[in-house]
């Protein structure tokens, strides 16, 4: 049973030695992420984008003829198509977005799907063609699901932050949100740098994503509540290394616990749910790193000490405690 142990039972790590550094990095990460997302956008998929997606199979040949493809679908007067590879050498993607005069009107976007569907097994009949999947979304549609996807994840932030404010204080709110806003900004960036298609599974994992930061979050908050009342003259830094190294064992299983299996997903895992596998892989470290690096630092910052959450005496109180100290035990 020793050789399961991943964390020894006593460690005593100085985490928030470099929380400046930590945080200051993190930040740095943030920053470069919006930049990404401005600049090289997001590849939204057919979910968000609107338009056709359609993935075809190449049975008979190693490696799929896009150009082929391409000039074949251009010669439909179709416009010019996104062509990618989708999973092996032999697999594609197709995606054309809608005409405007199709963006409310989704049967006319499914006769062109047909068109080209037939186009592809007739055309490439000798290579194997098969078609492995058709999606079809409206503008309209695609627009109403971006929005109400990014009102999910703002729902889901603010929601989650008060949970922890009522639960414990208002610091530790604070230091959830900030830890939950990095680690959904930093796998936007991911996304942008990365360039895989971004659609309703990620948004998904997204939500996910939060809802596991929350719980190595919410696991450390209550050790820190706990050692609050218990270690009354240790300093703020030093309670809270001692927190996170009792929890450390229980954080590291988890983690790897998760990214075991989820390394298995994107290895072997089908296609469809390669970009889902991938943004929970990435999650759940970047969450990890957040729920000792940024949750725990902020309550310093905002002044978080052995006797923050100790009840003022009143006057009354103060009074009736010094009578109490003067009292001798004589009986009157």
């Amino acid at each position: 049973m020793k050789l399961l142990k991943l964390v020894p039972e006593i460690t005593n790590i100085a985490f928030l030695k470099h929380r400046n550094f930590a945080v200051g990095f993190s930040v740095l990460t943030i920053i470069a992420s919006i930049a990404l997302v401005m600049v090289n956008g997001l590849n939204f998929g057919v979910d968000f984008a609107g338009g056709q997606q359609i993935r075809v199979v190449f049975d008979n040949v190693e490696e799929a003829p896009i150009p082929e493809v391409r000039s074949k679908i251009q010669a439909l007067n179709f416009g010019d198509p996104a062509i990618q590879g989708f999973g092996q050498k032999n697999e594609i993607a197709i995606k054309m977005r809608l005409e405007e005069a199709s963006e409310d009107n989704l049967q006319e976007a499914n006769n062109t799907t047909v068109q080209i569907t037939n186009m592809i097994e007739s055309e490439f009949a000798e290579q194997g063609a098969r078609i492995d999947g058709v999606d079809a979304v409206s503008g309209k549609v695609s627009g109403e699901l971006l929005s109400t996807g990014i009102y999910a994840l703002v729902f889901a932030l603010i929601a989650i932050s008060i949970y922890i404010w009522l639960r414990f204080e208002w610091q530790f709110g604070v230091g959830g949100l900030f830890a939950l806003f990095h680690d959904v900004m930093l796998t936007f960036g991911f996304f942008a740098l990365t360039q895989l298609e971004f659609n309703l599974n990620i948004i998904a994992a997204l939500l996910t994503i939060i809802g596991y930061s929350l719980n190595d979050t919410i696991v450390i908050d209550d050790r820190i509540r706990e050692n609050l009342r218990k270690y009354r003259k240790m300093e703020i830094a030093n309670l809270l290394d001692v927190s996170i190294n009792e929890t450390l064992a229980r954080t590291v299983s988890t983690s790897l616990t998760m990214v075991l299996a989820l390394l298995a997903l994107v290895i072997l895992g089908p296609d469809v749910i390669f970009g889902f596998s991938v943004a929970m892989l990435f999650g759940v470290v970047i969450g990890t790193y957040s729920s000792v690096y940024i949750a725990s630092p902020v309550l310093i910052w905002l002044g978080v000490g052995p006797d923050s959450f100790i009840p003022e005496e009143s006057d009354t109180e103060k009074a009736q405690n010094k009578l109490r100290e003067g009292y001798d035990g004589a009986v009157v």
